[in-house]
């Protein structure tokens, strides 16, 4: 069994219009929202055996974060440019390279990717907002073997959330 938890990067801030959008750190909401969804997912004793994350300043603030809140040393992230600006199919690649020994792999990035990997992968979703966190088991031994056919919902869950959906 695969278990994925898609992140989407906490609330950047835009307060400085010279800044290239790759280069926006995170708002002051922002770095509230994201150690308090890692919390939320220590309580719920869900830890990532890798993290797979963009190379964009904010998601990469919004993992290491996670990381840090969880406790994942910095041997278990791997830093990529493939997934800023990645569509569905890109990012899907990219987890189907996964390592096989990862069991659970948390995936930061953005939208609209990321709402149309969801999708993909047969669950239905209007939003992932800022910081939201959508997790997907997969009945499968591979990463490369992973796709709607195989994906459980999870859980769901994002900062505004008053009862989190999770199996």
């Amino acid at each position: 069994m695969k278990r994925l938890v898609i992140c989407r990067h906490a609330k950047s801030a835009w307060d400085d219009p010279f800044l290239s959008d790759h280069h926006r750190p995170l708002a002051p909401r922002g770095l509230r929202d994201a150690p308090e969804m890692a919390k939320r997912l220590k309580k719920r004793g869900i830890y990532p055996d890798a993290i797979l994350t963009s190379n964009a300043r904010r998601a990469l603030q919004t993992a290491q974060i996670t990381k840090d809140e969880l406790g994942v040393g910095n041997e278990n992230i791997v830093i990529t440019d493939q997934l800023y600006h990645a569509g569905s199919r890109s990012i899907l690649n990219q987890i189907r390279h996964s390592l096989p020994d990862v069991d659970t792999l948390f995936i930061f990035g953005h939208n609209p990717g990321f709402n149309e990997l969801i999708e993909a992968l047969g669950q239905p979703i209007e939003n992932l907002p800022t910081c939201g966190q959508y997790g997907i088991i997969f009945e499968v031994e591979k990463w490369e073997d992973i796709g709607a056919e195989n994906a459980l919902f999870w859980f769901f869950d994002y900062p505004k959330s008053e009862f989190p959906d999770i199996q």
